[in-house]
C-alpha cells in the first residue's frame, strides 16, 4: 500500500510538471540562468580575491571593496528595482539591467586601475539590483501560488546554488589563468540570455496605478539606502566612531525618515509599509539577514585564510568549499516537496540550526588542519543549512502577497540579504583588517587568532536569526485577489 501511494505521489508530481507549457519552461530557464550567472559571478570573484590583491597591490581593507562595491550597488537599489519592475514593466527592466551587467563585466576584465575595477563591481551590483527582484517577480506572476510556484522557486534556487557552486570551481580554473577571466567569462553568457529573453519573456504592461507618481519617494529611497550601505562598508576603514561614519548614519537615517514621511502622505506610495505585517514577511526578511550575513562573512574569511595564510591554490580552495554548493544544488529540486510536507518555518529553523553548528565546528580548525576531519564536517553542515533555509525563506517572504506587489516583496527579501551581508561583512572586516596577507608557519597562527573573532561573529549572527525565526508570531495571510489595504 505504501509503495502504491508513493507511486501515486510521484505520478502526481510528474503530471504537475507536464502541465507547464513549453513557454513556461523556457521562461523559467531564461530567468533562472540569470540568477545562476549572479551566483557564478559572486563566487568566482571571491575565489580570485587573493590573486587580485597580489597583482594590484591591495590589502584586506581594499579587497573588501571588491565585494562591498557590489553589495553597495545591489543593496541600495533592490527595493527600488523590484518596485520599478512592477510599475514600468518586468521584461523591459530585466533586459536593460542584464545588458548593463554584460558591459560592466567586460570593462572589469580589461581595466588595470583598482578604482575603476571597484566601480565596475558597483555598476554590476546596480544591474543585479534590477535583475534579481525582477526575475523573482516574473516567476511569481507567471506561476500560481502553491505547489506550482513552490516548484518553480525550488528550480530557481537550484540554479542560483548551482551557479554559486560551479563558480567556485570555474573561478579556481579561471584564476589559475588570470583573475581577469573571472570577469570576462560572464560576458557571452549575459549576451546570450539577453537574446533569449527578447524572445521568451512575455511582454507585460506597466501597472497603470502608481505610474508617474511618488518621484520624491523613489529619490529619497535610493539616496537613503545608498548612504546607509556606503557607510556600513566604509566604516572599517574610517572607523566606527569617526565623524564621517556617525554623520553618514545620521544623514542616511534622516533621508530614510523623509522617505517614510513621503510614503505615508502620497496617494500611491512606492512602498506600502503594511506589507511587513502580511504573512511571514518580516520574519522571513530577518532570517535572510542572518543567513546571508553570516555566510558571506564566513566565506570572505575562509577564502583569505586558506589561500593567503595556508597557501592553498585557488582551485584547491574552491574544491574544499564545493561540497556545500553541491548539497544545495542537488537538494533544491526537492525543496518544494519538503516545504509542502513540513512547512517553511520548520525548514528555516532546522537550516539555521545546521548553519550555526557548522560555524561553531569550524572554530576547531588550526594552522595545519586535516580537511576530512576538521573542515569537511562544517562544509557539509553549512550546505544542509543553506539548502533547507534558502528556498524556504524565499517562499515564506512572498506567500500571500498580491501579484501587484510581488516585485516589492521580492525586493524586500533580497535587500535584506544584501544589507545584512554588508553589515556583517563590514563588522567582520573591522575585526580582521590591518593584518595583510601574511604567509608561512610563523604568521599563520597569529592570523588565525585575528580571523577567529570573525568566525565567532558568523556563528552569533546565525544563532540570532534562529531565535528570531523561532519567536512566536501571529500569521496574517492575505489572498492575492483581495484589494490593496
Amino acid at each position: 500500500m505504501t509503495s502504491t501511494n508513493t507511486l501515486e505521489r510521484s505520478a502526481e508530481k510528474l503530471l504537475d510538471a507536464v502541465r507547464w507549457t513549453r513557454a513556461q519552461w523556457l521562461l523559467l530557464m531564461v530567468v533562472c540562468t540569470v540568477l545562476a550567472l549572479d551566483g557564478l559571478d559572486v563566487s568566482m570573484v571571491g575565489v580570485a580575491l587573493p590573486s587580485i590583491g597580489h597583482e594590484l597591490g591591495l590589502g584586506t581593507d581594499s579587497l573588501q571593496w571588491i565585494v562591498s562595491a557590489y553589495v553597495l550597488g545591489y543593496g541600495s537599489l533592490l527595493l527600488l528595482g523590484g518596485r520599478l519592475a512592477d510599475l514600468l514593466g518586468r521584461r523591459r527592466i530585466f533586459l536593460i539591467a542584464l545588458s548593463v551587467f554584460a558591459v560592466a563585466s567586460l570593462l572589469g576584465g580589461l581595466v588595470n586601475d583598482p578604482t575603476i575595477l571597484i566601480a565596475t563591481r558597483f555598476v554590476k551590483g546596480l544591474a543585479a539590483a534590477f535583475t534579481a527582484p525582477t526575475g523573482f517577480s516574473i516567476i511569481t506572476t507567471n506561476f500560481a501560488e502553491g505547489r506550482e510556484r513552490n516548484k518553480a522557486l525550488s528550480i530557481f534556487t537550484t540554479f542560483g546554488a548551482s551557479g554559486f557552486s560551479l563558480g567556485l570551481v570555474v573561478g579556481g580554473l579561471m584564476t589559475s589563468l588570470s583573475w581577469r577571466w573571472t570577469f570576462l567569462v560572464s560576458v557571452p553568457i549575459a549576451v546570450a540570455v539577453v537574446l533569449l529573453g527578447l524572445r521568451y519573456i512575455p511582454r507585460d504592461k506597466p501597472t497603470a496605478e502608481n505610474s508617474g507618481h511618488d518621484i520624491w519617494g523613489a529619490v529619497t529611497l535610493a539616496l537613503g539606502m545608498l548612504g546607509l550601505v556606503y557607510t556600513l562598508v566604509s566604516a572599517p576603514e574610517k572607523g566606527w566612531g569617526s565623524v564621517a561614519t556617525i554623520a553618514g548614519f545620521a544623514v542616511s537615517a534622516a533621508v530614510l525618515a523623509a522617505f517614510a514621511v513621503i510614503e505615508n502622505k502620497v496617494k500611491h506610495p512606492l512602498i506600502r509599509f503594511g506589507i511587513l505585517r502580511e504573512g511571514w514577511v518580516a520574519k522571513a526578511n530577518l532570517s535572510a539577514i542572518g543567513l546571508f550575513g553570516s555566510y558571506l562573512s564566513f566565506q570572505f574569511i575562509v577564502t583569505l585564510f586558506l589561500q593567503s595564510v595556508l597557501g592553498w591554490s585557488p582551485l584547491g580552495m574552491a574544491l574544499a568549499l564545493l561540497p556545500a554548493g553541491l548539497i544545495v544544488a542537488t537538494s533544491a529540486p526537492f525543496a518544494d516537496r519538503l516545504i509542502d510536507r513540513f512547512g517553511a518555518t520548520t525548514l528555516i529553523l532546522t537550516g539555521l540550526v545546521s548553519l550555526g553548528l557548522g560555524y561553531v565546528l569550524f572554530l576547531r580548525v588550526g594552522t595545519t588542519p586535516n580537511y576530512v576531519l576538521d573542515i569537511l564536517p562544517s562544509i557539509i553542515l553549512l550546505g544542509i543549512g543553506f539548502a533547507l533555509a534558502f528556498p524556504s525563506i524565499n517562499v515564506q517572504a512572498t506567500a500571500g502577497i498580491r501579484d501587484s506587489e510581488q516585485g516589492l516583496a521580492a525586493g524586500l527579501i533580497q535587500t535584506s540579504t544584501q544589507v545584512g551581508a554588508a553589515l556583517v561583512l563590514a563588522v567582520t572586516t573591522a575585526i580582521v583588517s590591518g593584518h595583510g596577507h601574511g604567509a608561512g608557519t610563523a604568521s599563520a597562527a597569529a592570523m588565525l587568532e585575528q580571523y577567529r573573532p570573525g568566525l565567532i561573529l558568523s556563528a552569533a549572527v546565525a544563532i540570532a536569526a534562529l531565535l528570531v525565526a523561532a519567536s512566536p508570531g501571529r500569521r496574517r495571510r492575505v489572498l492575492t485577489e483581495q484589494p490593496a489595504a
